[in-house]
């Protein structure tokens, strides 16, 4: 069985920001991982990613943060998706706070 694409997508917001999701069925797991999911979750802007999720080679899953690597707890699909989309949210808030806190 070869590697299927369950999803990819990649959109760019008005604001500039870009959100890419690829995702694919592998034959055998990730080493590092427990299942048989390849994937790249992105947000950024400018080439600088802000948020991202992925199953490196060895690394297995985890997800950035700006600055930060964070281990990840891959639970389906789903959840990757959830968890992705409310980081994402989470730190637009924080970015909104601190723009109010400067004025």
């Amino acid at each position: 069985m070869d590697a299927v694409l369950v999803r990819r997508s990649k959109k760019r917001n008005p604001d500039g920001y870009v959100i890419e999701i690829v995702i694919w069925r592998l034959p055998t797991a990730v080493p590092g991982s427990r299942h048989r999911f390849k994937y790249r979750l992105f947000f950024g802007r400018h080439g600088r990613r802000i948020v991202g999720y992925d199953n490196e080679r060895g690394k297995g899953d985890h997800k950035h943060v700006e600055s930060l690597e964070l281990p990840y707890l891959f639970a389906g699909l789903n959840a990757l998706e959830q968890d992705f989309f409310t980081d994402i949210e989470e730190w637009r808030k924080r970015r909104e706070n601190a723009d109010s806190d400067d004025r």
